[in-house]
Formats: C-alpha cells, sequence, structure tokens
C-alpha cells in the first residue's frame, strides 16, 4: 500500500493510529480495518488534537497550499501542464 486519504492531518482515520494497531488489508474487498475496540477508539479520538495551524508565508505557505496529493503526483498544482484553450 502505497497512499491512504484522508490524511491523519486533516482528522481522518489515520489519525488514530498507533505504532503496535494491527490492521487488516483485504485488496479484493478494497478494504481497510483497524483492529482496534470501539471503546480505545473513543479515547483516542477525545484526545486527538489537530495539528499547529498552517503557516502564513514562506516555502511552507506554498508547500501546504499548492502541493497536491500523492494520487495527484504530489507535484505543485501551478507545475501542472495546462489544456490549451481554444
Amino acid at each position: 500500500m502505497l497512499h491512504v486519504s484522508p490524511e491523519a492531518a486533516v482528522g481522518g482515520p489515520l489519525a488514530l493510529v498507533k505504532t503496535g494497531d494491527r490492521i487488516r488489508l483485504s485488496v479484493a474487498r478494497r478494504a481497510i480495518e483497524l483492529m482496534v475496540d470501539e471503546a480505545e477508539l473513543a479515547r483516542r479520538r477525545a484526545a486527538w488534537r489537530p495539528p499547529a495551524p498552517p503557516p502564513t508565508r514562506g516555502y511552507a505557505k506554498l508547500y501546504m497550499q499548492s502541493v497536491l496529493q500523492a494520487e495527484h503526483g504530489c507535484d505543485f498544482d501551478f507545475l501542472r501542464t495546462q489544456e490549451p484553450t481554444a
């Protein structure tokens, strides 16, 4: 598996995964299952805090605002080829 979204940083399900957790992956069913009981997941959800606010300037801001997700090539959005307009 190379990429999963939504991202943990935006509060997606991956935000609750901890080192040592068991995960069941089924390619045939296109499913990923976190093998952690609901009570533990509820504790983790309650404790989860979003990351620091995004940067307001510089390269870090440019990166956060313009780099595409992995399924779109991890490139800057402004560097993708634009279709010519007629």
